[in-house]
């Protein structure tokens, strides 16, 4: 007999799924069944965008996330809603990646974190800025 693979209890703390909600700053996650192996989250979007602290003007960047989850799974609409948060950030790239790594292993405490983004270009230059966390056990 095949155990249901998601139950009520995993799904009792998220009060974004499923409803309709706005952009905030709430990241929202579910836990993981399978802690006692390591394997890789991927989560990706070409929509992401923040001002530039000067000009005001969008920048665009395809942002990537991996990670390797401990106890707990990020919930993909509550990181969508996070992400749109920024677009009226005026703010230089390197502190906004920072600050989402930051933001996502407070709420994950994962094994290991990675957040890429990728600028368009601007001024005839891109850019691509990666920060990586890795948990350090004692």
């Amino acid at each position: 007999m095949s155990k249901k693979l998601t139950s009520s209890k995993d799904v009792q703390s998220l009060s974004l799924l499923g409803k309709d909600s706005i952009a905030q700053k709430k990241l929202e996650v579910f836990p993981n069944h399978h802690v006692n192996r390591n394997y890789t989250i991927t989560l990706r979007t070409d929509e992401f965008t923040t001002l530039g602290p000067v000009n005001r003007q969008p920048d665009f960047a395809t942002l990537e996330i991996e990670y390797v989850p401990d106890r707990f799974i990020i919930e993909s609409k509550s990181l969508k809603l996070y992400l749109q948060t920024f677009r009226n950030e005026e703010t230089f790239y390197e502190h906004v990646v920072n600050v989402i790594l930051d933001d996502l292993v407070a709420v994950l405490k994962p094994r290991r974190c990675k957040v890429t983004a990728a600028y368009a270009v601007r001024g005839g230059i891109a850019m691509t800025v990666e920060t990586e966390y890795n948990h350090k056990k004692s």
